[in-house]
């Protein structure tokens, strides 16, 4: 099941894609289930937002893919590598990615994102799954520079617009299997690998996070990124596609024009 969350007629709304359409629901199905209202509407008249606002946080995870290590010099870690960008780093498809003052390299990272669906604490392996919600796209742009220069990433991974998402959540995906992220800048390939390269497992890393801090519903777990990433400039198109979940698409744009609400 594909699970959107858009705007139309001034309000936002969740709804079931079904063959160009959206089943609207009753509520966010998250909490409310999977009641619908009885109104079908077109894909084509409504604007996608970012599936979920995080009610807590955003986890990521550095360096999981040995690859994209080693492109950046960096030892592949003994475990999970955990940060986290806030909730006003999401927007959704569509939305630009606002470069922000003060930095001279921002990078795109297509990346698997995963939505907790429960809370969960202390969660073995052998069960982390089972808290999940669904799966979406993630971009986790990320400024270079300050990641260098600061000594932690804060900053550099949290500045606003920095975490799109989308563009649906699909409750129907295995992490563990053969899908592809492909990113693309402005047509051009930049990243392409199996999720099954990553080093720590989806599971295995919302175990690991779950040891330190309770995952709530909502919340949003990024799992890594393959090796080729670059850097954008305003103008510059990036397009995250994986394998069964779609294509999320942001374009990016100097920080004195504003962004679009998410």
């Amino acid at each position: 099941m594909r699970i959107a969350r858009f705007s139309h007629n001034d309000a936002i709304r969740y709804g079931i894609v079904d063959e160009g359409e959206l089943v609207v629901l009753a509520g966010d199905p998250m909490f409310a289930g999977y009641d619908t209202t009885g109104e079908r509407v077109p894909l084509a008249d409504v604007a996608l937002l970012a599936p979920v606002i995080p009610r807590s946080k955003v986890v990521a995870v550095g360096r999981n893919y040995r690859d994209h290590a080693a492109e950046l010099g960096n030892d592949v870690p003994a475990a999970p590598m955990l940060f986290f960008k806030p909730n006003t780093s999401v927007v959704g498809p569509g939305d630009a990615v606002v470069l922000p003052a003060g930095s001279d390299f921002i990078s795109f990272e297509g990346e698997l994102a995963a939505v907790i669906g429960r809370i969960a604490k202390n969660v073995p392996a052998d069960r982390a799954l089972e808290y999940v919600f669904g799966y979406t796209i993630a971009n986790d742009l990320t400024a270079r520079d300050w990641q260098k220069s600061d000594g932690q990433w804060a900053r550099a991974k949290g500045f606003d617009t920095s975490c799109p998402l989308g563009p649906a959540i699909e409750t129907d995906f295995d992490p563990a299997g053969d899908a592809v992220i492909t990113t693309r800048l402005n047509g051009e390939v930049r990243q392409q690998g199996p999720i099954s390269d990553m080093i720590f497992s989806l599971a295995e890393v919302i175990a690991f996070a779950s040891a330190a801090f309770t995952l709530l519903p909502g919340d949003v777990i990024l799992t890594g990124t393959p090796a080729g990433v670059g850097q954008i400039v305003a103008g510059d198109t990036v397009e995250v596609e994986i394998t069964g979940l779609g294509t999320l698409r942001n374009s990016a744009r100097d920080a004195d024009r504003g962004a679009r609400d998410a």
